[in-house]
Order: structure tokens, then sequence, then C-alpha cells
């Protein structure tokens, strides 16, 4: 049985992807199926490579990890390197680069009430 070669127009991407296409790709259908943690490391191979809206779509996809997350130390540490992939992107000027910023900083508010309200860990 012949197997025909995947290509980034199977995806309705136009031929001549690259790598950093395939991991955008690659990125967006694991966010759909719901398994962002792949989502995450897919999007941020993209991002690491300079593609802008990888950095986008891997500072909203870190920012839902934090609130899913359990451990505050993980959520504190998923929310800062959203941040950084947030304001570091191209077009973080643009309308939806600026909701997913107010929505982040949103997430740290709700995290420090939740650290605020809960109790210290003993020992």
């Amino acid at each position: 049985m012949s197997v025909r070669p995947w290509s980034p127009e199977d995806r309705g991407r136009p031929t001549g992807g690259t790598w950093t296409d395939v991991a955008f790709v690659l990125g967006e259908a694991y966010e759909r199926e719901g398994d962002l943690e792949q989502a995450a490391d897919w999007y941020r191979r993209a991002a690491e490579s300079g593609r802008a809206d990888a950095a986008m779509r891997l500072g909203d996809v870190l920012g839902r990890l934090a609130d899913e997350g359990s451990a505050a130390d993980t959520a504190e540490d998923l929310l800062a390197e959203a941040t950084r992939w947030l304001s570091g992107a191209h077009d973080a000027t643009t309308p939806d680069a600026i909701e997913l910023i107010t929505d982040l900083l949103n997430r740290q508010l709700r995290q420090a009430a939740r650290r605020g309200v809960e109790p210290a860990p003993t020992a």
C-alpha cells in the first residue's frame, strides 16, 4: 500500500511550509484535542524559531495550563513564562494580543488572591 506523504497543505496551509509551520500546526492539533501540554511544547518550538503567532498561542495555552494546575508554584512559573512570550511577541499591540495580555494579568491577580486566601503549607 502506498502512503501519500504529509504536507502542510493537507491542513489547509500553503505549500512550502517550514518546520516552524509544522510545529505550529501540531500545536493547533493538540490544542484542539485538549492536550494543552503537548500544544505548549509545539507552540514553544515554533515561537523559539521566531513565529509571532506561535508566541501568542503559547502565552494563551500556558495561561490555561496555569488555571488547571493544582500546585501554586507550577502555576506561577507557567504564568511567568506566558508573560515573557506574550510581552515579547512581535504583534503584541494588536487587539487580540492586548486581550490575551489582559486575560493573563487577570489570571495572575486571581492566582495572587488564591495565595492570600489559602493557608500556608505546613512542614
